[in-house]
């Protein structure tokens, strides 16, 4: 029967980015906007389906720039079922089966890490998305990690660039949390949500066996009130970073590290 529902709902999956690519082959979305609505719709659709539930706590950032720790690319959709935003994500997602194009088509600003000039196209995206008045979300991180660490180090390319734009940056912290039933299963946030270093379809096939999922996502009341010292050095503003991110964490502490086993 497991593997019978499992099929089931990746097929379930397929038909909501089957509808979602008609839909947008259909209305054409011009602005950058239209095309963050679009990409909110396909994450409240996909959460939806999936049986998954999100929180949020604090104010929900609606411009500037947003950061938070990186688990999965459920992250991805949790941040844009909330309110349409722009992405900013690595070049290598560009290449991702489907969710390559869906993020292609939603506006991702993508970055090359070492590439000429991909600085200055990342901050020329950014820029854009910050004159359309919406969040600008990414990870500094870099990459998913499986929740051994609350945050793991942060780069600070996209962050002096959207301290140089003199953006907010505001703090998130995302926080997975399985249903008692698959807590009895064996099952785990370690091994069954944060992505980690699963491949794309290792990892769909374990997260559909899931009997549900909610999400909480804290926002911090105020953005990061960087030190003059982080205005002029950015590795000095990743760490501030990383600290303003792990603040959020420190009242799960405990919680999250018992639910990644």
């Amino acid at each position: 029967m497991s593997y019978l529902r499992r099929i089931y709902r990746i097929l379930v999956v397929a038909l909501v980015f089957g509808y979602s690519v008609v839909e947008v082959l259909f209305k054409r979305p011009k602005t950058r906007a239209d095309r963050a609505a679009w990409l909110s719709s396909i994450g409240n659709r996909l959460l939806r389906v999936q049986d998954i539930t999100f929180t949020t706590i604090g104010p929900i950032p609606s411009t500037g720039a947003v950061i938070s720790n990186h688990l999965s690319y459920v992250d991805i959709l949790v941040h844009s079922a909330m309110r349409p935003c722009v992405f900013v994500s690595k070049i290598e997602m560009r290449s991702t089966p489907v969710l390559g194009w869906i993020s292609m088509m939603a506006g991702t600003v993508y970055v090359a890490r070492g590439a000429g000039g991909s600085a200055a196209k990342a901050a020329e995206g950014m820029a854009k998305g910050f004159r359309d008045g919406l969040p600008v979300v990414f990870f500094p991180e870099g990459t998913t990690g499986v929740g051994d660490e609350p945050v793991m180090p942060m780069r600070s390319g996209l962050l002096s660039q959207a301290i140089a734009a003199e953006q907010p940056v505001v703090a998130g912290f995302i926080h997975y949390e399985l249903t008692p039933y698959d807590l009895a299963r064996g099952k785990s946030t370690r091994n069954d949500v944060h992505w980690g270093t699963q491949t794309l379809w290792q990892h769909m096939w374990n997260f559909v066996d899931l009997h549900g999922l909610h999400v909480t996502i804290y926002f911090a009341p105020e953005p990061i009130p960087f030190t003059t010292e982080a205005v002029a050095n950015r590795k000095i503003a990743a760490e501030e970073a990383r600290a303003a991110v792990e603040a959020l964490a420190v009242p799960l502490q405990g919680h999250v590290l018992g639910n990644t086993k």
